[in-house]
């Protein structure tokens, strides 16, 4: 195991820590966020040069894999055992989370596929329209989403779901990701 010394940055959890690298995952879609809005204000004054073709790639890689990744960790392995762990209990409230944050995923993929063609042709170094709006508001739904995440679904799930079984939403993790986690 990686040891953290102080003042130095924490090793990243892995998919032995499952919840752990959910909220992980959440950090790096906000930075991610971040860099959307610098390049769709960097665009205007200097159009599609290295540096914004650097980002749109960058971008793009990240937003193709690593968050797919994330949503189908939480469709795939962790709603299903947060629902299962609350079997026979009055799991409406669960019911609405889970159904409102599949929602959630929905919106955001719909709100990315503008901005994967403004990208992909910003990485390719031609002109594209990505405007400071569109930025805002792929960023403003990913925060809302997030902020629900880690206030109500992780905390629920740290509580209710047993180690066995997020030692098996882990393996799917690790897995889904071609034997690591990033």
């Amino acid at each position: 195991m990686a040891v953290s010394f102080p003042g130095g940055p924490a090793p990243a959890p892995g998919p032995d820590q499952p919840l752990a690298l959910l909220s992980a995952c959440h950090g790096r879609i906000a930075r991610q966020c971040a860099t959307l809005s610098r390049l769709a204000g960097h665009l205007p004054g200097h159009g599609s040069d290295a540096s914004a073709q650097s980002a749109a790639a960058s971008l793009l890689r990240y937003f193709e894999t690593a968050a797919v990744h994330h949503h189908e960790d939480e469709e795939e392995d962790l709603f299903p055992a947060l629902i299962e762990a609350m079997a026979g209990s009055d799991a409406v409230c669960l019911h609405a989370l889970v159904q409102g944050l599949k929602a959630d995923h929905r919106r955001l993929a719909a709100l990315w596929e503008p901005l994967r063609g403004a990208l992909a042709e910003i990485a390719a170094g031609r002109p594209a329209s990505l405007t400071p709006a569109q930025a805002r508001e792929f960023a403003g739904a990913y925060a809302d989403h997030i902020r629900r995440e880690e206030d109500e679904l992780l905390p629920l799930a740290a509580r209710l779901i047993a180690d066995d079984v997020l030692a098996d939403i882990g393996r799917a993790m690790r897995a889904r990701r071609g034997g690591g986690a990033a």
